[in-house]
């Protein structure tokens, strides 16, 4: 049985996209939020002097009886504010993938956020 003109591309292509995605994975960093003392108050300046990408992983390591990490936008960042729909995180050990842009995690429990406990990460 002969094959079609352009047939023998398709496995290539899926070879080339699977050789792409492992690429993608290899480069990503893996961070954990706060350093050894983890998710807590005052992490806000944590990220200064750090480089991020996309696809970089951020590891909240916290108590998950008084903590969580809530993605919120800008707004929500600057008044420590939960919009409505908001990703709320609660296992104390979250992995969270970083999106191209502006990212921003805060604390949601009563003062928490208030205190410095929120990020603001620029992933390129």
């Amino acid at each position: 049985m002969s094959q079609g003109r352009g047939s023998a591309s398709l496995p290539i292509v899926v070879t080339v996209v699977s050789l792409l995605c492992l690429l993608e994975r290899a480069n990503a960093a893996t961070y954990s939020v706060g350093g050894p003392g983890g998710w807590t108050f005052n992490t806000n300046a944590w990220p200064n002097g750090k480089r991020f990408r996309a696809g970089d992983v951020l590891i909240f390591n916290y108590d998950s009886t008084t903590h969580n990490v809530v993605a919120v936008d800008r707004s929500g960042y600057n008044s420590c504010k939960t919009p409505g729909g908001a990703k709320v995180f609660s296992s104390g050990k979250d992995q969270i993938k970083l999106a191209r842009g502006q990212n921003y995690f805060i604390c949601n429990y009563p003062g928490h956020c208030e205190s410095g406990m929120k990020v603001a990460i620029n992933a390129l």
